[in-house]
């Protein structure tokens, strides 16, 4: 099968839709290639299989995989026909048996080509190696059926990684023209978008009041410094405030583990606030069905929404626990937990765009996510996913990277910033300083002038 039949099969099979399409990345395309029927065309299947040993025959790698689940049975085959081993990684991390992630033999070293149906931004190649990476497996080049990108190979290319595709976007629809199977009109639709995909994404201009509160604050206090005030007196909660308030932008609390918390405690806070100029979001993770974290919310000793313009939530519940929170109530938003910093964590990347759809049909609902990278370029493709102008409030920020003995992971404060995180949230590293006031000076100095550095690019 030449290359050209092989497009015109999936034409025939109705692999090739012209129309509107929303991709796994949130973008809408006027066109969508559905290679996953492929695998009950056995001629196509043979066709393509083909093609793509003939491409790859010569290339220096020791096992290959096939990124779930439409490249694994081309995948399965192509390593069948040049007698390299087939390894692939889970969608989800196996809880029972041995635990392992990567399914088959491999060695630590070994140079795994990945196969993959399509490439449109290269986040999910990169994101697909990043995993591979962590096993000890070494990848260096991707090869697609379908190249539909505007510039996936300078995208990896910029990684490291070297894309090599059977047949380009340009090709397929050249063809299809020839074949007067699309019109001309259609044909540029597609090139436009593809161009478009070249350019930095448009972000919504609507801007939640209470991410502008908090963005304007930030820069009249300059600082971006959240400080979690994880204590469990009131004497000491206070205390630290004496010593830090000065220098954060917004408090974080954890209201229900004060052990001597009374009706003084809330208007103290309030107090501090004022006269210290910061913000307080309380970090209560509401995540339960809407009527119960309406009265949780509102009621019991604790009365969050009298107090707490903001809140952190799990959208475990999904998102109608959003009107639940804030049905009635005004000048109150959420920050959604989309990605944790704790090792073993559940929150895994379907759950974390669901998340990001929560916040794009409810914007007046949410100010921000939080949310944690293992590095400067996984912070930015977990930020360039925000639906609208939400900001990034990131935990697990330290000024060296590690990490502790109960799982917490730690990222520096340049490297946060960098990537996209627009406040950091810093706990024991400060409380547990030796002096607590001039800990958190350096950290809110060193986050201030990498946001100021990053604004500057």
């Amino acid at each position: 099968m030449t290359k050209e039949q092989f497009v015109l099969e999936l034409e025939k099979i109705g692999a090739i839709k012209f129309g509107s399409f929303t991709l796994k990345s949130g973008l809408v395309s006027p066109f969508y290639f559905d290679l996953r029927d492929m695998i009950s065309h056995p001629a196509i299947l043979e066709g393509v299989v083909d093609l793509l040993v003939e491409k790859i025959k010569d290339m220096d790698f020791d096992v290959i995989t096939g990124i779930p689940y439409t490249a694994l049975p081309i995948a399965s085959l192509v390593a069948a026909k040049l007698r390299k081993p087939l390894i692939y990684m889970r969608k989800e991390e196996k809880a029972y048996g041995t635990g392992n992630n990567v399914i088959g033999k491999f060695t630590k070293g070994a140079k795994c080509l990945v196969i993959d149906d399509l490439i449109t931004t290269g986040a999910s190649k990169i994101e697909t190696a990043e995993g591979y990476e962590k096993e000890g497996i070494i990848v260096k080049d991707f090869v697609v059926v379908i190249d539909r990108s505007a510039n996936g190979a300078e995208e990896l290319g910029r990684q490291g990684y070297k894309l090599h595709s059977l047949i380009s976007l340009e090709e397929i629809v050249n063809l299809l023209q020839v074949k007067d199977l699309i019109t001309y009109e259609k044909v540029q639709e597609v090139r436009e978008f593809t161009t478009s995909l070249s350019k930095p994404a448009k972000k919504e201009k609507y801007v939640n009041p209470l991410t502008q509160k908090l963005l304007d604050k930030m820069n009249e206090k300059k600082s971006n410094l959240v400080l979690s005030l994880d204590v469990t007196s009131q004497a000491e909660f206070f205390a630290m405030l004496d010593k830090v308030g000065e220098q954060i932008v917004m408090l974080k609390t954890h209201v229900d583990i004060i052990d001597d918390y009374d009706e003084n405690f809330v208007p103290k806070l309030q107090e501090y606030a004022k006269r210290q100029n910061f913000l307080i979001f309380e970090d209560r993770k509401f995540a339960d069905i809407g009527n119960t974290v309406r009265h949780q919310f509102r009621n019991g000793i604790y009365k969050i929404a009298d107090w707490a313009e903001y809140i952190t939530v799990h959208m475990v519940a999904g998102e109608l626990i959003l009107k639940g929170l804030f049905e009635g109530i005004e000048n109150r938003a959420a920050f959604i937990l989309a990605r944790m910093s704790s090792k073993g964590n559940l929150l895994n990347e379907t759950y974390t765009r669901k998340c990001f759809d929560a916040a794009k049909k409810n914007p007046q609902l949410v100010a921000g996510f939080i949310g944690h990278g293992n590095s400067v370029e996984d912070i930015k493709r977990f930020k360039a996913k925000f639906p609208g102008s939400e900001v990034l409030m990131m935990p697990g920020v330290k000024k060296e990277k590690g990490s502790d003995a109960m799982g917490q992971q730690y990222i520096t404060i340049e490297d946060a910033v960098a990537g996209g995180a627009d406040c950091i949230i810093v706990g024991r590293g400060i409380l547990k300083a030796e002096d607590p006031g001039a800990e958190a000076k350096l950290y809110r100095k060193r986050a201030w002038i990498a946001y100021q550095e990053r604004k500057l690019k």
